[in-house]
C-alpha cells in the first residue's frame, strides 16, 4: 500500500517573545513541507541507552515548531485517526524523531498523527499572569486543527484515539481530566505515565528556583526577556524533585473529572532501568505505576496492560515498548549494543502489540480483558 506523509504542518503560530507564554494562537496550514523542521528549544540529555530514535535530533532552530505530520493509506477515505503525544521529560523530544514513523498505521489502514509542542520554560513554568500548561494547550491546538482538516487527508474527526508515551502519557492523561477537550478524541492510550502531575505550590518551588538563577522576579514579563538558549541552559541545571524524572510538568490544584472516552493504560515492568541506580530507580518506577493507578481509578472499566520483554541490553524499561507500538523494530540504533532492543528480538511482538493498538482505536477494544501481558 502507498502511504502519503505531509510534515510540518503549522496548527499555531510561531511562540516567539512574549508570546512563548501565552495561550497557542491556532492557524490552519494543510501545505506544510518535506525535510526536517524546526523543533521546540531542548537541551541534550544523556542515558546509558541510546536513546536518539526516540529524543530525535535534539534542538532544531527555528521559530515556526508548533508542527504535525501526517501519514495517511489515502486522501480520500474516512479512517481511523491516532495522535501521538512524544515524551521527554517535558523538556526534550519532537514529534518527527525516526522512531514515530507512521507508515506501519498507514500500512494498516489508520491516519497517523505526531506533533511538536512548547517544552521547558515556554510549555510549563507556572507563571502568575499565564495560562497555565501551555505545552498541554498546544496539544489541545493541534488537536482542533485535527477536527478541523484531518477528512482532507483522509480521516475520520469523529473516531480520533491520542496515545502518548512517558510525558507524553502524562499529557494524554491530563487531556483526560481537561473539559475543553472534550469532544476532541474518543479513545486514548497512556504508556508508561498516567495522572502525574504537579500542586500549584509545587510549581511555584520550581518557578522561584529558575528565576533565582536567571537573577529576575517571577513574571511573565521578565521571563520573556530571557533568550531560549539561557532559559534552556538554567532549567537543566535545576534537580528533579524526589520521585521525579524533571522539574516540571502538568499543573493540577482541582480534583479530576474524567471525559467518557475508552482507556487503555500500562506500564514497563522495569522502567527505571535507563534512569541511573537502584535509589533512583525505585521512585521512579513509583510514579509511573502509581500515574497508571491514578488514572485507572477514574475510570470503571478500562484496559490495562504490562510491557515484560526483557531480552533488551536494558531489560523491559521506560520507553522499550515505543519499537513494538509502532512496529518500527529495525532502527540500526535499536539494535546496536546499547540500543533499547539489541541484537535479538521475539518474533511476533512487534505484530501483537501494533495490532492491540490498531485494534482499540478501531474498535475501542484491544482485544483482551482484564491485564495483559506483553514479553
Amino acid at each position: 500500500m502507498a502511504v502519503s506523509v505531509f510534515r510540518n504542518l503549522t496548527y499555531a503560530a510561531a511562540p516567539t517573545g512574549a508570546a512563548r507564554f501565552a495561550a497557542p494562537t491556532p492557524v490552519d496550514d494543510v501545505t506544510g513541507y518535506d525535510g526536517l523542521g524546526p523543533t521546540a528549544p531542548a537541551p541534550p540529555r544523556e542515558f546509558p541507552a541510546d536513546l536518539s530514535p526516540v529524543i530525535g535530533p535534539g534542538w532544531q532552530r527555528g521559530e515556526d515548531y508548533l508542527t504535525l505530520n501526517v501519514w495517511t493509506p489515502s486522501r480520500t477515505g474516512s479512517a481511523p485517526v491516532m495522535v501521538f503525544v512524544h515524551g521527554g521529560g517535558f523538556v526534550s523530544g519532537t514529534g518527527q524523531a525516526p522512531l514515530y514513523d507512521g507508515t506501519a498505521f498507514a500500512r494498516d489502514g489508520v491516519v497517523l498523527v505526531t506533533l511538536n509542542y512548547r517544552l521547558g520554560a515556554p510549555g510549563w513554568l507556572d507563571l502568575p499572569g499565564a495560562p497555565r500548561n501551555r505545552g498541554l494547550l498546544d496539544v489541545i491546538a493541534a488537536l482542533g486543527w485535527v477536527r478541523r482538516h484531518i477528512a482532507d487527508f483522509g480521516g475520520d474527526p469523529g473516531q480520533v484515539t491520542v496515545f502518548g508515551q512517558s510525558a507524553g502519557a502524562m499529557l494524554v492523561s491530563a487531556l483526560l481530566v481537561t473539559p475543553e477537550a472534550d469532544g476532541l478524541f474518543r479513545r486514548a492510550i497512556s504508556q508508561s505515565g498516567g495522572l502525574v502531575t504537579m500542586t500549584g505550590e509545587e510549581a511555584a518551588e520550581t518557578t522561584a528556583a529558575l528565576a533565582d538563577r536567571l537573577g529576575i522576579p517571577s513574571t511573565v514579563d521578565a521571563f520573556a526577556a530571557v533568550p531560549d538558549e539561557r532559559l534552556v541552559a538554567e532549567l537543566a541545571e535545576l534537580p528533579a524533585p524526589a520521585g521525579r524524572v524533571t522539574p516540571l510538568g502538568v499543573v493540577l490544584d482541582e480534583a479530576p473529572v474524567p471525559l467518557p472516552v475508552d482507556v487503555l493504560a500500562g506500564t514497563n515492568s522495569q522502567e527505571s532501568g535507563i534512569y541511573g541506580g537502584p535509589e533512583k530507580g525505585a521512585a521512579v518506577d513509583t510514579m509511573f505505576r502509581d500515574g497508571r493507578e491514578r488514572l485507572l481509578s477514574l475510570y470503571d472499566k478500562a484496559f490495562t496492560y504490562e510491557f515484560d520483554w526483557r531480552g533488551g541490553p536494558f531489560g523491559a524499561c521506560h520507553t522499550a515498548e515505543l519499537p513494538f507500538v509502532f512496529d518500527n523494530t529495525e532502527l540500526p540504533a535499536l539494535r546496536a549494543t546499547n540500543g533499547l532492543l539489541g541484537p535479538e528480538i521475539p518474533p511476533g511482538l512487534a505484530a501483537e502489540m501494533h495490532g492491540a493498538w490498531i485494534r482499540f482505536a478501531k474498535t475501542g477494544d484491544p482485544g483482551w480483558a482484564g491485564n495483559h501481558r506483553f514479553a
